[in-house]
C-alpha cells in the first residue's frame, strides 16, 4: 500500500494555499493512498509489449468521400418561404438591433 501521510497532504495543501482542517488532512491522506494504489496496480498491468492506446479497438474514419451533386436553385429554396429579402430568408428580429 502506497501511503501518504497527512503531512504530506499538509505540504500539498500549503503548497496549494488551500486551508483544510485536521479531519480534512487525516481524511484526504487516506482517500490519497487509495487513489496511489489504484494508480500502482494500473501500472504494473501496462507492460513494455503492451502499446500504449487511446481506444481498444482500431477506429476508422466512417465520413464519405464530399462530392458535388446537383441541389435546389436558390428559387427553389425560397420558394416555400413566408418572407424572403435580397435572396435570402427574412425572420423577425430577436435582438432589437438593425
Amino acid at each position: 500500500m502506497a501511503a501518504i501521510s497527512r503531512d504530506d497532504v499538509a505540504h500539498l495543501a500549503k503548497l496549494a494555499r488551500i486551508d483544510m482542517s485536521n479531519a480534512e488532512l487525516d481524511h484526504l491522506a487516506q482517500e490519497m493512498s487509495v487513489i496511489l494504489d489504484a494508480v500502482a496496480r494500473v501500472q504494473e498491468v501496462a507492460g513494455s509489449d503492451v502499446p500504449p492506446t487511446s481506444h481498444p479497438i482500431p477506429v476508422n474514419n466512417v465520413v464519405r468521400e464530399d462530392v458535388v451533386l446537383p441541389s435546389l436553385s436558390q428559387e427553389d429554396s425560397l420558394s416555400g418561404a413566408p418572407a424572403q429579402a435580397e435572396g435570402r430568408f427574412k425572420v423577425p428580429q430577436i435582438l432589437g438591433e438593425e
